[in-house]
């Protein structure tokens, strides 16, 4: 169905869901596209986040898997429509760019990113962290081949069907990459386009990363998303020599 299944991966940001849902439905108005907004909470409540989704009409899920990998997976299996939008939770992602992004997709994009490296682009987040995502961007797009300058945000809107179509598996936030590979993998004209936005630091809260787990984990990743490419190239190569 045509329409805009706009997706927040939520943990404990009740708080925060409150001032940004609003904000949320008033720019999907002004698109004019049929919408639905779903909230991934965790497996078990733990605060009154369904409450709030009642409140302004959205979806209240529970995650069927772990970690964000697993509530990013959920939000995928629950989309209605043909374009998915994710945003984070906790008001990082300004939705006043939202329009920005749907007019990039609508001129012949497979996917949009909210980008915070892009000409335009600012980060207002620390300085460790800046330099940590900067560096993790650089090498996971250099090995991969994905080209864009921030594929480490989560303020992207994709194809659903695209989405649908393929396999991830990453738990943590390294399946924000998993996804940029498989998606080329499975489309090798795959068009990335890039809107810059200002990355705010979150309402209300703390973050819920931890920073050690998250540099293993990203680690682990990348040996494994060399692994799939390579694999993948050696499985065309095979079918190109197959059919001479």
């Amino acid at each position: 169905m045509m329409g805009i299944s706009t997706v927040l991966l939520s943990y404990q940001e009740a708080e925060n869901l409150r001032v940004l849902i609003p904000k949320i439905i008033k720019e999907l108005t002004l698109i004019g596209e049929p919408y639905e907004i779903i909230v991934i909470d965790t497996e078990q409540k733990t605060d009154d986040t369904d409450q709030v989704c009642a409140t302004f009409h959205a979806r209240y899920v529970n995650q069927k898997y772990p970690g964000f990998g697993g509530a990013f997976r959920t939000g995928i299996e629950c989309a209605n429509y043909d374009k998915f939008l994710i945003l984070d939770s906790d008001g990082s992602h300004d939705p006043k760019y939202i329009p920005d992004l749907y007019h990039a997709f609508q001129q012949g994009a497979d996917l949009v990113i909210g980008s915070r490296y892009t000409k335009g682009g600012k980060t207002n987040d620390s300085l460790p962290s800046i330099m940590m995502s900067r560096t993790l961007n650089f090498i996971f797009r250099m090995v991969l081949d994905i080209q864009a300058s921030d594929i480490s945000t989560d303020y992207r809107l994709y194809k659903t069907n695209q989405l649908k179509n393929i396999k991830l598996t990453c738990r943590n936030y390294d399946i924000l990459q998993e996804v940029l590979l498989q998606l080329k993998l499975q489309k090798p004209d795959f068009c990335i386009k890039e809107v810059p936005i200002v990355f705010q630091k979150r309402l209300y809260g703390e973050s819920k990363r931890q920073l050690m787990r998250f540099i293993i984990s990203y680690l682990k990743t990348l040996i494994k998303l060399i692994q799939i490419r390579t694999n993948a190239r050696y499985q065309m190569q095979r079918n190109i020599s197959a059919m001479q």
